[in-house]
């Protein structure tokens, strides 16, 4: 038996792919307050980790474990995850710091399982989803601020200039932090901003796009096919809709876009 990759719900995979590669997802906390409309939501414990880790060396004959999973500068999911890892003897359980969150650590996932089914080891799969993580980054369009400032992943002063100027700004997750990259007034400006980043990192290679959307199915279709028309040959697409541990803090019309660039002809997509 391979590899097993073990990541969490907010890396976003679409379900026929994680049972096409064999992947195993963690579900985050969602979670209502009873009496009122507000959601919020939680990392995994250590235990949840540690239970999901030993069923799958047991899957993989002990093979070992990969995990990856979004960002600790964005959840506790990170540091639970190291202790879990440290009740297996050292080694067998590896956790990527992957810096990142969405489709993402997605990709990385994917790539990693790819491998893994054609019987990589696990340093093998440690380094493939590394290079994959490197190579890629990750933009939030945000339609309305209230959503990202009250769950506090975005500074108050960020949110007083959106509010106050009314833009709609362009976040990129760096280091596992969201930087403010872009204000826009409308969503078309915004889109064009998203390609002109998406376009300048490629720097005329193939790309590999993921966008997911908060209820916005109607826009993340448009920003498809925008970016069909300007993406180079070889470069690939998928549009889904985002996580609900991630659509909580975004808010309604919010748009995420992670791409991995291909920096060498011959580095491996984690599509096809």
């Amino acid at each position: 038996m391979p590899v097993r990759i073990v990541t969490d719900s907010s890396a976003g995979l679409p379900p026929e792919v994680i049972e096409e590669l064999g992947i195993t997802v963690v579900d985050l906390h969602v979670m209502h307050e009873e009496d009122g409309p507000d959601t919020s939501t939680a990392g995994l414990s250590s235990l949840e980790l540690v239970a999901a880790y030993a069923r799958q060396l047991e899957r993989g004959d002990d093979e070992g474990v990969l995990a990856l999973h979004l960002a600790k500068e964005l959840s506790s999911t990170w540091s639970a995850a190291v202790q879990a890892a440290a009740v297996f003897p050292e080694g067998q359980v590896r956790v990527v710091e992957t810096g990142s969150v969405g489709m993402a650590v997605g990709a990385a996932a994917m790539t990693a399982a790819k491998l893994a089914s054609e019987g990589a080891d696990l340093d093998t799969c440690e380094e493939i989803a590394v290079d994959t993580l490197g190579r890629s980054a990750t933009w939030v369009y945000l339609h309305g601020i209230e959503d990202m400032r009250r769950s506090g992943r975005i500074s108050t002063g960020t949110a007083l200039s959106a509010t106050l100027l009314a833009t709609k700004p362009i976040m990129q997750v760096k280091e596992g932090r969201l930087e403010l990259v872009g204000k826009t007034r409308t969503q078309q400006k915004a889109f064009t901003r998203l390609i002109e980043l998406v376009i300048e990192r490629a720097g005329g290679r193939p790309v590999f796009a993921a966008i997911q959307h908060n209820d916005a199915a109607e826009s993340a279709a448009h920003l498809e096919d925008m970016l069909r028309e300007v993406l180079s040959e070889g470069s690939s697409i998928m549009t889904m809709p985002m996580e609900t541990t991630l659509a909580v803090h975004t808010g309604a019309g919010a748009i995420g876009v992670s791409a991995v660039f291909m920096s060498r002809p011959e580095d491996p997509s984690p599509v096809g």
